[in-house]
């Protein structure tokens, strides 16, 4: 049931850092009840703003009003005492505890009385909400989906009035986004306010019931999304000149150019997962979508098919018919591979190295070497050239890799790569963290290269993201490849079901 009153109203908020104003007098108020989104691309201000909410830094200016009387939220335990929750990106628990001991331990003085009290309350609570959760098994069993719910149990035990989402479906699948929604829902009818943030237009028309849109720190506009179209929200947040991504056009691909048999790799950790048989073909002229939640054995495919671990047989990596799995990455790169990782600082590029230094790392075949020499005006010249096809936000190609923001590193790594015209290229969460019009940018270059003939294989949690651009895709559960199927042959519902394990292991790869 929706109330009228305000829960929380933020008047004129202004938040500066040295050399930015990450608000600029913004003015939103919250109803109760109310499930509201809060949109932007990156650097828009969103996560200073809820920092602000959340007590974890203070305004330099302007007013919050918490039920109509002005508060500073001084810390994240005053903001809990007042019934203010929050779910980050990045879970924070403890693998080797149960459920019950996570939760024990961030709860703040006086809210649990003791162990038996707390467990009876964890077992009403996730009976009420349909949460599914048991408070005796330990956190490391726990799918994604489950951790996230741990986390919002955490919240409600506190008697939560305001529920901060920050991203929170970026790792679920279908299924386990629908259970979210459920959850939401009926927090809300109770009269628990949510401020929902995502980069998910599609779910914030299907679930919010307002949206302010944030564009360089102030308040763009606002708008109720069931009103409004994912694109039109798009839009609304980069400005009407964007170019945004689309379906494209899907392709039937080769030749074989990598091709995977039985490939099998054991953990890493006592809590990786590893390969089991994998078995994939990827074509020339293609690009290959690999679905999958987090945790599922992404990391290790990536590593054994860029050569970062070679601890595989010899003959379960072939690329043209050569036995590359105890090659390194260095002598697959002469072969014609190029890397996209999932660390874009550290793995990806030297964090206190130039630019420039960073695409001789990956380049130095280019011209950029003569005689066991660096030529430092060619290295310059092309690291300027990537730069300024790629759009990348920097001072110049003497940045340090650690000055740029995420997805301008990301675009100068994927331009880097796509530069070296490779025959395969592996990439991993192309746009994770990156805003609309950058992704839009990432998604053309892909195809492009794609058209050009290179094998491309994409690794990402995003399965809207997959269906745009994969010709064909498969999904990755706890260290098994499922069948590959044309894109246009399949839907979300199947392969949401496919990166749960509704998959059978023995299933031929049919396309």
């Amino acid at each position: 049931m929706k109330h009228d009153q305000s829960l929380l109203s933020l008047w004129q908020v202004t938040k500066r850092y040295p050399g930015v104003i990450a608000n600029d007098k913004v003015s939103l108020d919250l109803k109760q009840g109310e499930i509201l989104a809060l949109l932007g691309e990156n650097g828009a201000g969103k996560s200073t703003l809820v920092k602000m909410i959340y007590g974890v830094v203070q305004a330099d200016e302007g007013s919050l009003l918490w039920q109509g009387k002005e508060v500073v939220i001084r810390s994240p335990n005053m903001a809990r005492a007042m019934g203010i929750g929050m779910v980050f990106q990045h879970f924070s628990v403890f693998e080797t505890l149960t459920v019950q001991e996570n939760i024990e331990l961030s709860l703040d003085p006086g809210v649990a009385t003791d162990a038996a009290s707390l467990r009876a309350k964890i077992i009403e609570l996730s009976a009420n909400y349909e949460l599914k959760v048991d408070p005796d098994r330990y956190v490391h069993n726990l799918s994604i989906g489950e951790r996230q719910r741990l986390e919002i149990l955490r919240c409600l035990i506190q008697d939560v009035k305001l529920l901060i989402l920050d991203e929170p479906t970026s790792v679920l699948t279908p299924q386990e986004v629908s259970g979210l929604f459920k959850v939401l829902r009926t927090l809300a009818s109770e009269g628990c306010s949510i401020l929902f943030i995502s980069h998910k237009l599609k779910e914030v028309t299907a679930l919010c019931d307002r949206a302010v849109i944030l564009r360089g720190g102030k308040v763009s506009g606002e708008c109720v999304p069931a009103k409004e179209t994912p694109d039109s929200i798009a839009r609304m947040m980069v400005g009407s000149e964007a170019v945004l991504s689309e379906r494209y056009h899907k392709t039937i691909g080769s030749d074989e150019v990598l091709v995977t048999k039985n490939l099998s790799v054991p953990p890493t950790n006592p809590f990786g997962t590893g390969l089991k048989n994998v078995n994939l073909s990827l074509h020339k002229g293609e690009i290959l979508g690999i679905a999958g939640v987090a945790g599922n054995g992404q990391e290790d495919l990536l590593e054994a098919l860029s050569g970062e671990d070679t601890r595989a047989d010899a003959g379960a990596i072939l690329m043209h018919g050569h036995k590359v799995a105890k090659r390194n990455a260095g002598e697959r790169r002469l072969l014609g591979m190029s890397y996209v990782p999932t660390d874009r600082l550290g793995q990806g590029a030297v964090p206190e190295m130039s630019l420039a230094d960073n695409t001789l790392l990956t380049s130095a075949r280019k011209g950029l070497v003569k005689k066991g020499l660096i030529l430092p005006h060619k290295v310059v010249e092309l690291a300027k050239s990537i730069i300024h096809l790629n759009d990348v936000k920097c001072h110049n190609a003497h940045s340090q890799a650690k000055s740029l923001s995420g997805g301008n590193l990301q675009k100068f790594i994927i331009g880097r790569e796509v530069d070296q015209n490779p025959e395969v290229l592996i990439c991993a969460h192309p746009t994770w963290g990156v805003d609309i019009g950058a992704a839009s940018a990432i998604h053309r270059q892909l195809i492009e290269l794609r058209d050009k003939g290179a094998a491309i294989l994409v690794v990402s949690e995003d399965i809207d993201e997959l269906f745009m651009i994969s010709d064909r895709i498969a999904a990755l559960y706890e260290g098994q490849l499922s069948a590959t199927v044309h894109t246009e042959q399949t839907n979300i519902e199947e392969i949401g079901k496919w990166i749960a394990g509704g998959f059978t292991e023995e299933e031929p790869e049919h396309v």
